[in-house]
């Protein structure tokens, strides 16, 4: 057994060495830049994004990017962005691709004995590292490619336009909000490619599925409060803040939405049936012709169809109770909201209050974002253009447009009016999602692919 570890270990070893003799140019500059991305802190706690934006700057200039093609800025000196413009042949409005250089916090000691979450490591046909999921693959993989095109001279139909910002994983006061707020002249476009959004899905270490994120769900949170005058332990009263509390969590636990689909749901119920099995196959088309509730039923026992087809407000933390020889006086419970695109808030609280039908247990807002993101429209240039880019690398790959139940910084754009699609570009195995998690990792061949694939998306698309 020994021998047999030895010789597969000289196997990955000899394998890794002869691809990496085969990369071209720019899947090297690519793999150069996502190490130097990935050895810099850029978490809230450490460096931020500055030191990021300057290795990039250095190489965007080196490329030939100057002013006023080049922008570097943002309201905190820690946290600054840079933008970068690809000039076209004018022949239509811009097309932006964003990537965020921040990534959320990884401690050495929880991640294998072997790896540092901000050392980028090579090993097993896998890169390693905090980030090599969200997202600096993709900001590799996009700035290798506008790099690729300056220095070759190819003059796009269009400008073409790359933000990497700061603040996606801490509420983007400083990153693509800033930027819309303060220079929306220097990142307004026809629409926005998000790589943090969409899906570019393996199964078993097979390309099978490519979702283009059209929509995404809105985060807000509901507080509830219950209130009581208290008392001694050793004489309970008939009426508990905290038995109050638990029957009306039970009844928001028994309520559902209703379904809700919008055009780009519909049609990714209708695309997806058709590699589903007899039973759900036969119930998306249900609901996306009619709405059908028993098919909508049985679907919603699928958590991920469940959330795609509905708002969804769960209890996600309580709080209550002052001392145990004591009567609770008050308990407060936060339900964590993600809202359908289309859907109103207002109805959204409405319709828990009708849930709990307890006047005395106090229901609001704990926070609201109040803005509106609305579904991108369904863009058919875009989506024939990623089937035939795909049918050429990925023959028998599916297609079809997502409505995203995370977040993304996709948001904000798609509320100042410039739709928003998510295209990640790399392939990921559906089961192996480690982003913000232990050992994160991407597979080395689909990050190279990810290099191919990105030039000849954007060179189809502004030919």
């Amino acid at each position: 057994m020994f021998r047999i570890g030895r010789l597969l270990s000289a196997v990955l070893v000899l394998c890794t060495s002869l691809f990496a003799q085969q990369l071209s140019p720019t899947q090297k500059l690519a793999h150069d830049i996502f190490e130097e991305l990935v050895n810099v802190k850029s978490t809230e706690s450490a460096v931020g994004t500055t030191p990021a934006v300057e290795l990039m700057v250095k190489r965007f200039r080196a490329a030939g990017y100057a002013e006023p093609d080049l922008f570097v800025g943002g309201a905190d000196p820690r946290k600054q962005n840079v933008v970068i413009r690809l000039r076209g042949r004018g022949e239509g409005k811009a097309i932006l691709m964003i990537g965020h250089l921040d990534v959320v916090e990884a401690n050495k000691e929880d991640w294998s004995a072997d790896l540092d979450p901000f050392k980028f490591t090579e090993r097993d046909g896998y890169f390693y590292g905090r980030g090599t999921q969200d997202m600096k693959d993709a900001v590799a993989i996009l700035s290798a490619n506008m790099i690729r095109w300056k220095q070759e001279g190819w003059k796009p139909s269009r400008d073409i336009i790359l933000a990497l910002t700061a603040d996606e994983e801490t509420g983007n006061a400083n990153g693509v909000d800033w930027l819309l707020k303060n220079h929306r002249d220097l990142i307004d476009a026809e629409y926005c490619l998000n790589p943090d959004g969409g899906d570019f899905d393996e199964r078993n270490g097979k390309p099978f599925l490519i979702m283009i994120a059209a929509a995404e769900k809105k985060y807000s949170a509901i507080k509830l409060e219950t209130h009581n005058p208290g008392g001694h332990g050793s004489r309970p009263r008939p009426d508990n803040a905290i038995y109050q509390m638990a029957h009306a969590l039970e009844r928001i636990e028994a309520f559902h939405f209703p379904v809700e689909l919008s055009p780009v749901t519909r049609e990714q119920l209708k695309r997806q049936a058709q590699f589903e099995s007899d039973q759900r196959a036969a119930d998306m088309k249900a609901v996306a012709d009619s709405e059908d509730k028993t098919a909508a039923e049985r679907l919603s026992q699928d958590p991920q169809l469940n959330a795609l087809l509905h708002t969804t407000c769960v209890a996600t933390k309580i709080d209550g109770g002052h001392a145990e020889n004591a009567l609770p006086q008050h308990v407060k419970a936060v339900l964590n909201c993600r809202i359908l695109p289309d859907s109103d808030p207002v109805q959204v609280l409405t319709d828990i209050r009708n849930a709990v039908n307890d006047n005395t247990v106090v229901i609001d807002w704990e926070t609201l974002d109040p803005v509106r993101y609305p579904s991108s429209p369904l863009n058919a240039t875009l989506i024939s253009t990623v089937e035939s880019v795909a049918a050429k690398m990925y023959p028998s790959v599916k297609v079809m447009p997502s409505l995203e139940l995370g977040a993304s910084d996709g948001k904000y754009l798609r509320g100042a009016g410039i739709p928003t699609y998510g295209i990640p570009g790399v392939f990921l195995e559906e089961q192996d999602v480690r982003a913000h998690g232990k050992d994160e990792r991407i597979g080395i061949k689909e990050f190279y692919d990810g290099v191919d694939f990105y030039n000849n998306f954007l060179k189809a698309l502004a030919k």
